[in-house]
């Protein structure tokens, strides 16, 4: 009788395999990174205009400006932001990519963990980080309203972009951490319960959070971000509620079939 050809997953890869295997994920997801990059430089202009919006709004009446400080400040700003939309616009596409890499190496129950983890976190991380942006101009605006009237604010244009990098990072960032909370239920390292029990210290930090992101007395922007971000939180934990009744009550009913002795 002829042997059963395994499986491509059955097969052990040697180092040599793995390598060649990751040099082709990564070439793939490089060349990805690339043309949508070169895309975002052709948009470049027009992004670069709708950030710079708030400090137009104002220049006259606050003096506020933004400058290059060298000669190669307005090139670098431009690749910056082509880099930008290079990396999250095809997000889906490296994503991909680390997850074919990586998938082969886990077991059937893990990669289902993992795809869903994927799958939320892209959607999640792009709301936030759009969340981010539309909360940028006001953030900008009220924070350099503090200034006195006959003070001017010279603002490098690297300074910036970075500062809107950040904030756009920080939102998108905080809204994929319900995710790890519902992956950490799953392979039983956090119960509903807990995530239940630390709900006054959940909405302290996300408070925290949401009052350095946006300046303090900006209460609308401070609610438009902490408002999705605590009812994400409380999402994980009816996910978390709902995986650990499940898992109770097959735990009940292998108790009854087996008498009551677990193995």
């Amino acid at each position: 009788m002829p042997k059963r050809k395994p499986r491509v997953d059955e097969r052990r890869m040697s180092l040599g395999a793995h390598l060649v295997e990751l040099r082709k994920r990564l070439v793939i997801s490089g060349i990805a990174i690339v043309l949508g990059a070169i895309g975002g430089f052709i948009i470049a202009p027009q992004i670069w205009k709708a950030l710079s919006a708030p400090i137009n709004e104002i220049a006259d009446s606050q003096n506020a400006t933004i400058n290059y400080t060298g000669i190669t400040e307005a090139f670098d700003t431009n690749v910056q932001i082509a880099f930008l939309v290079g990396i999250v616009g095809t997000s889906p596409i490296w994503l991909y990519q680390i997850w074919a890499f990586v998938v082969p190496a886990l077991l059937r129950k893990e990669r289902r963990y993992a795809l869903a983890f994927v799958g939320s976190a892209i959607p999640l991380f792009l709301a936030g980080a759009t969340l981010g942006a539309v909360i940028f101009p006001r953030t900008v605006t009220l924070l350099l309203s503090f200034a006195p009237e006959d003070f001017s604010t010279f603002l490098t244009a690297r300074y910036f972009l970075d500062f809107f990098i950040k904030l756009v990072l920080a939102v998108g960032v905080a809204f994929v951490l319900p995710v790890f909370l519902v992956l950490f239920n799953f392979v039983g390292l956090l119960s509903a319960a807990a995530i239940l029990k630390g709900w006054r210290i959940a909405v302290l930090c996300i408070v925290i959070f949401t009052a350095l992101a946006t300046p303090s007395a900006d209460i609308l922007a401070m609610f438009m971000l902490a408002i999705p971000m605590i009812g994400l939180y409380y999402v994980a934990a009816g996910i978390a509620w709902l995986h650990d009744r499940g898992v109770a009550k097959r735990l009940a009913s292998y108790e009854t079939d087996t008498g009551g002795l677990i193995a």
